[in-house]
């Protein structure tokens, strides 16, 4: 699904071809903080709109997704959403995040280690950072397919699901990353 562009160091999916990716994902940046996490969400989806249109799915079985890139520091990927279709509730393993909304609608129930459970919509264009000791899930609203692209680094981390977002530990632990292929 992904493939290297010239350069060992950042695969790009076959399908995005313009240059401009390769350029926002700065291979040797090895993490990325909220604020850059969602500059480069929120500049993927305004300037390669059309290019992830042309890769964008929708499945009235499952969500759907693509990895758009992977660094050594980031991972992108392009999520869709069908109305009422959602995550479990689940945290980023200890990597910091970022989604900005392409289409459509989101809802977002999250928590922070022992804060309230809250609550937030995101519309097409709409984004948000956030650090590593956040958990969340994520709902398509409204009556029309959403989409989103994420961001997260360190990469590879995999996800700790929980069956509410009540039950998030006062405490978030790092899990290990995954090696890269």
């Amino acid at each position: 699904m992904t493939t290297s562009i010239a350069r060992p160091d950042v695969e790009i999916h076959p399908r995005l071809t313009d240059p401009l990716l390769a350029d926002l994902l700065h291979p040797k940046r090895l993490l990325w903080t909220p604020r850059e996490l969602a500059d480069l969400t929120a500049t993927v989806t305004t300037e390669l709109t059309a290019n992830l249109r042309s890769i964008l799915r929708f499945d009235s079985e499952q969500r759907w997704w693509a990895r758009l890139a992977l660094t050594d520091g980031v991972e992108l990927w392009l999520l869709s959403w069908l109305p009422g279709q959602h995550t479990k509730p689940h945290d980023h393993g200890g990597a910091s995040g970022s989604f900005t909304v392409l289409q459509g609608e989101l809802g977002e129930e999250y928590r922070y280690p022992g804060g309230p459970i809250r609550r937030r919509t995101h519309v097409a264009g709409e984004g948000i950072g956030f650090g590593a000791g956040r958990a969340h899930q994520v709902t398509g609203l409204g009556t029309e397919p959403a989409a989103s692209v994420h961001a997260y680094s360190p990469p590879l981390v995999p996800t700790r699901d929980y069956t509410s977002l009540a039950e998030v530990p006062p405490e978030i632990p790092p899990l290990p990353a995954l090696v890269r292929p």
